[in-house]
């Protein structure tokens, strides 16, 4: 069965901007079609690994990327990054602002009520 979009309002317009301004950051989305860990990406994408560490954290403070853990058999824990996004809306509201929609996939039932109960709160 097919998961429904669910749209994140929660994202900043300014981060998410500016970690799609960055060509690092957008490599670094263009390279995600499974996770990858951080060494992987800056190896796949050419970029220094500092400088990935720093691109990861803003393609992530941005809502753009989730973090996982990678269970290694030897007992060392990596992290790994996904793509969290489908895709990203920009829009000029009634009072002529710029909101930001994410739009998420690939959401647990856990994520999708807790969307359900903050959207309830938020109406009353």
């Amino acid at each position: 069965m097919a998961r429904e979009p669910s749209v994140e309002e929660s994202a900043d317009l300014q981060s998410v901007l500016d970690a799609l301004d960055d060509a690092d950051g957008r490599a670094i989305i263009r390279e995600l079609d499974e996770p990858r860990t951080a060494s992987e990406l800056s190896e796949d994408c050419d970029i220094p690994l500092s400088t990935t560490y720093r691109k990861l954290d803003l393609l992530t403070e941005a809502d753009l990327l989730e973090e996982g853990t990678e269970i290694r058999s030897d007992g060392h824990h990596t992290t790994t990054y996904a793509v969290a996004f489908e895709e990203v809306r920009i829009a000029l509201t009634e009072s002529r602002t710029l909101d930001v929609e994410v739009v998420k996939t690939d959401q647990t039932p856990e994520d999708r009520l807790a969307d359900i109960w903050t959207a309830v709160r938020e109406e009353t």
